[in-house]
């Protein structure tokens, strides 16, 4: 059990003389953690698994009288990657919708977000700028567009070209 905390010249009767107000802070605040004890005795336990709550995927049900339902999620078909020698990759220039900053705009990749972000992260560093890949679009910051089709041709995508 912990002292509760004394101000003034009231000193804790269990506590020792020599243990600091922060201290004592520290351990009132322990005590009142969810991994100390309650005052009953019992363990208070957390939830198992806090990734397993998929409430966000079902948003739009609202209530079901059936006893027996069961939220049915569709899951989403990956596409394989192709191999980078069948990839019709298309690099351009691009000022849309970006406050008037150009963009070296890579389309056409046909594979998994995790490759299409490798893709990006490896033309992205040997550019030395910043950007993004996501929606199969990989986005280089400024004009790169010949850099970024060496780049393609030297990891094997033959097809890249500027457009």
């Amino acid at each position: 059990m912990v002292p509760p905390l004394f101000y003034g010249s009231q000193s804790s009767p269990s506590a020792p003389k020599d243990v600091s107000l922060r201290k004592r802070k520290d351990i009132e605040a322990h005590a009142s953690s969810p991994f100390a004890r309650n005052p009953h005795n019992k363990t208070i336990e957390m939830a198992k698994n806090p990734k397993s709550n998929d409430w966000k995927e079902r948003l739009n049900v609202v209530y079901s009288t059936n006893p027996d339902f069961r939220y049915e999620t569709v899951e989403e078909e990956t596409t394989p990657t192709l191999p980078p020698s069948q990839q019709k990759l298309r690099v351009l220039l691009d000022r849309k919708q970006r406050g008037g900053k150009t963009v070296t705009l890579v389309t056409g990749f046909t594979g998994t977000d995790e490759d299409l972000k490798e893709l990006g992260r490896m033309l992205k560093t040997k550019c030395g700028v910043g950007g993004s890949a996501k929606d199969g679009e990989i986005i280089v910051q400024g004009d790169f567009r010949q850099k970024v089709l060496e780049l393609l041709k030297k990891e094997g995508y033959g097809q890249a070209k500027i457009v």
